[in-house]
């Protein structure tokens, strides 16, 4: 790691300013804090807006940014008036982040940054990624990539530095809960929103409620089923009070990525 951390280093030394995609998780957040320590104040983070974001991440990750003295910019992303976002297929992802790096272009345009960063890491690239094209094709640069650091690398290095958000389970955007090829709509968001915040509020901490229709399917490690069963009663009452009928504990748990497990069978148009 000694060895990947040098190398992401150096991959500042080399450039006077930057800007990069911040979400509040702990890569984006991993990647500002070391672009600081290289370049000071020459590091902007930038966190994009809109219903696929939670709130309440939203709000952690201005926190953090405040914490950490983080210079943050927020900015207002459209992709929810994009046809082919909205269409959900297996490469919305593609069509969302295009729309954002084409923002954050545009900022970088205007206030004179010669170089743009996302936080991906090593571990994305074996997953299915659309959103990576279009960073490429966008000159998005991406260091945690391009030094080879895993997600287990990035934790281990963000605990000592002491990054308050080190052990913080991943997260994704509220699309990612919504099965290919059923419409995204603001709605349907705010009800997976208000699910998940429930859960949260019931101490859960990894955590996704995937939307199916009336249908909610909640994945969480199997070593917290016992306590899912132990308040069902309640999380029975308040997803029916947002608007599901019907509410389900898959037995496989919690995965990232669980929407793509049908890919094959749905296509990749």
């Amino acid at each position: 790691m000694k060895e990947k951390m040098e190398q992401l280093k150096n991959i500042f030394s080399s450039m006077d300013n930057v800007l990069i995609a911040y979400s509040g998780g702990v890569d984006s957040t991993f990647l500002v804090k070391t672009a600081q320590d290289v370049l000071g104040d020459k590091v902007t983070a930038v966190i994009v807006i809109s219903p696929t974001l939670p709130k309440r991440e939203l709000k952690e990750a201005r926190e953090i940014a405040l914490q950490l003295g983080i210079q943050l910019v927020e900015m207002d992303s459209q992709e929810m008036t994009l046809p082919d976002f909205l269409a959900n297929t297996p490469q919305k992802c593609y069509f969302c982040k295009d729309h954002r790096f084409t923002l954050l272009k545009n900022y970088a345009a205007k206030n004179n940054f010669r170089h743009i960063m996302d936080g991906s890491n090593a571990d994305d690239l074996s997953d299915h990624r659309p959103g990576q094209r279009a960073a490429l094709e966008q000159d998005i640069c991406s260091p945690l990539q391009e030094a080879g650091l895993t997600k287990n690398e990035i934790r281990e290095l963000a605990r000592k530095m002491a990054l308050p958000n080190w052990d913080k389970p991943s997260s994704a955007c509220l699309a990612s809960r919504v099965p290919y090829g059923m419409k995204i709509t603001a709605s349907l968001l705010s009800e997976i929103e208000e699910a998940e915040d429930f859960l949260f509020s019931l101490g859960f901490h990894q955590l996704r409620v995937r939307h199916h229709g009336k249908l909610a399917r909640i994945e969480v490690p199997p070593k917290v089923f016992d306590q899912v069963l132990g308040d069902s009663s309640k999380i029975i009452k308040a997803f029916e009070a947002i608007g599901f009928s019907y509410t389900t504990l898959d037995l496989k748990g919690f995965r990232s990525g669980s929407m793509n497990e049908v890919i094959n069978s749905y296509g990749s148009k």
